[in-house]
């Protein structure tokens, strides 16, 4: 988690710096070589809906609604254990498993998360403590990875809370070099909330880096936090992706519409997808959003490239594009405005130089037919329409 602080609306400074090209123009030469993640990472994290309320109770019931529910052959892998499940450490410095609410140990509860055919992903923090006050990885970090992966964790997801003074790529790269040498790929999940700059230095330490603060569930935030990590296209790829933040998908405190929207941005840019509601009681409209093959497909296209804003033709109206390995784009009309709007996209505008293509929109799965130049249609508030686009050679 981050400190929450003020954040700052860069959605006007992003579009003008994307438009120019002057901003998230260096590419890292090399990224990360662990190997994992040559998609973006899906699963699921307990912190947006339950916060420190976690238990061995409840992870087990996950993974086994996952495994049920159709979220894991959805894609979504990972069932990651966020703060409060650490309490102290032992006198030889390793690291207790809070015995109450996890009786029988996180290797145990790894080991049943694997039985489901998922992934199993923990907690830690670069500094003395996590932001909950429970025992951070400063100054232990050979040691827990050590047991990170005799427990056969296969994700490490590290905050930057009570870390002052420390620097954040030496610190990172302690940890990173500690897995590399654990004896078990492990996927490193960097959260540093991107107050430390991470898209200078992270693609070559972690497999994901958070570019912004805390999500919160609410279309505003969702948007702030859209508008920070588009600025950073060009150093996402396979191995290595910008992370802004997990998903609030059925937490609530958004309209359908605008977790569909949440969603398709997500995908776009080739952001993690790590689900952040109660999969144990999620609503039918809820799990239509989460499981939509066709825009998780957009997501895990193993092309790997972030999606741009490529037109804003009026305040509030935005025109995404990202290209795929086929040959073909996704792109995303977004309507930020509370008014319906009818929003164009050009082919040649948004990377596809063709002169006439196919469409087919993502969420109603219908093929829209062939089209001439562009594609133009209503959108309504707070919503997107998503399309997948290949051309006619």
């Amino acid at each position: 988690m981050a400190a929450f602080i003020t954040r700052m609306n860069l959605r006007t400074t992003s579009i003008l710096a994307l438009a120019l090209g002057l901003v998230g123009a260096r590419r890292p030469q090399a990224r990360v070589d662990n190997g994992l993640a040559l998609t973006p990472p899906m699963g699921w994290n307990s912190w947006n809906h339950f916060g420190c309320n976690v238990s061995e109770s409840l992870i087990r019931e996950t993974a086994d609604s996952m495994a049920a529910n159709g979220m894991r052959d959805a894609g979504y892998r990972y069932v990651v254990i966020d703060d409060c499940w650490q309490v102290s450490r032992a006198a030889d410095g390793t690291i207790v498993a809070d015995p109450v609410r996890f009786p029988h140990g996180i290797g145990a509860l790894a080991d049943y998360v694997h039985s489901k055919g998922l992934r199993f992903g923990i907690y830690t923090d670069a500094g003395t403590k996590t932001c909950q006050g429970r025992p951070g990885t400063y100054g232990h970090e050979v040691q827990d990875a050590r047991t990170y992966a005799s427990w056969h964790v296969d994700y490490v997801k590290e905050d930057w809370c009570n870390a002052t003074g420390l620097d954040a790529p030496a610190q990172y790269a302690k940890f990173r070099d500690a897995l590399a040498h654990s004896g078990r790929p492990i996927v490193f999940s960097i959260c540093e909330w991107g107050h430390n700059q991470p898209w200078d230095w992270a693609p070559t330490t972690g497999n994901l880096w958070r570019t912004t603060d805390d999500i919160e569930d609410k279309w505003s935030s969702m948007l702030t936090n859209l508008d920070i990590s588009a600025q950073h296209s060009t150093i996402a790829g396979p191995g290595a992706w910008n992370d802004p933040d997990m998903l609030e998908v059925g937490n609530g405190g958004m309209t359908d519409a605008e977790y569909r929207a949440h969603f398709s941005l997500w995908a776009i840019m080739a952001a993690p997808l790590m689900a952040g509601n109660d999969v144990r009681t999620m609503s039918a409209a809820t799990k239509t959003i989460l499981q939509n093959p066709e825009v998780i497909a957009i997501d895990q296209d193993s092309l790997g490239a972030q999606g741009v804003i490529v037109w804003e033709p009026a305040p509030d109206v935005q025109v995404w594009s990202k290209k795929l390995r086929d040959g073909g784009i996704a792109i995303v009309l977004l309507n930020r405005s509370s008014t319906a709007t009818k929003i164009s996209a050009n082919f040649w505008r948004a990377g596809l130089h063709v002169d006439s293509a196919r469409i087919r929109d993502l969420w109603t799965h219908a093929d829209l037919g062939k089209f001439k130049s562009d594609y133009a249609t209503t959108v309504s508030g707070h919503a997107v329409v998503m399309l997948r686009v290949a051309p006619i050679t």
